[in-house]
């Protein structure tokens, strides 16, 4: 037998995905933690980084109702605060985490900043623009897709936004 093969398997596969994975979920917390924040703006609990060299470059959270601005969302402030870090709009290796799948209007950014990776954690089937409703990300008419890394957390973050309009809910609130 060879050595570091054992009946025709190769381990170093498999750790490099578990790797890989272990990363997504450490970055993934870092966005449920900004997602915290606009939750205690009274916004809609939505986090996101952004990520390049193992370094949060970009980081935003929901501010919608708090700025009164319908593009006020995480994944903008994240996506503006990367472009600035790297002195251009193309985001040319960094990978975007965020809590809930993109609308429209932040998948369309994506695309515009030629953002290799987008790994969020819930689908949204009300507005997601990553697969659930439509998708913009890997579009063929459009001039760039962005690769999607789904489910990360996905339960964490479901709760977070689901813990949320219940307590709206309890307060009377819409």
């Amino acid at each position: 037998m060879q050595p570091g093969f054992r009946y025709g398997f190769d381990p170093a596969p498999s750790y490099v995905i578990i790797r890989a994975m272990d990363q997504h979920v450490y970055w993934m917390r870092m966005a449920l933690a900004e997602a915290e924040k606009a939750a205690a703006l009274g916004d809609v609990p939505i986090g996101a980084i952004a990520v390049r060299d193992e370094c949060i470059i970009g980081r935003g959270h929901n501010r919608k109702e708090h700025d009164r601005d319908p593009t006020a969302h995480a994944e903008i402030f994240a996506l503006r605060e990367a472009a600035q870090a790297l002195g251009g709009w193309r985001l040319l290796g960094v990978t975007l985490y965020c809590t809930l799948e993109p609308c429209a209007m932040c998948a369309g950014a994506m695309v515009q900043a030629r953002l290799p990776c987008l790994v969020y954690a819930a689908p949204d089937p009300k507005a997601g623009a990553g697969g659930s409703v439509m998708d913009l990300l890997q579009h063929e008419q459009l001039n760039h897709r962005v690769e999607v890394i789904s489910g990360v957390l996905a339960d964490e973050a479901a709760a977070q936004i689901r813990d949320f309009f219940a307590g709206l809910r309890a307060q009377g609130k819409k």
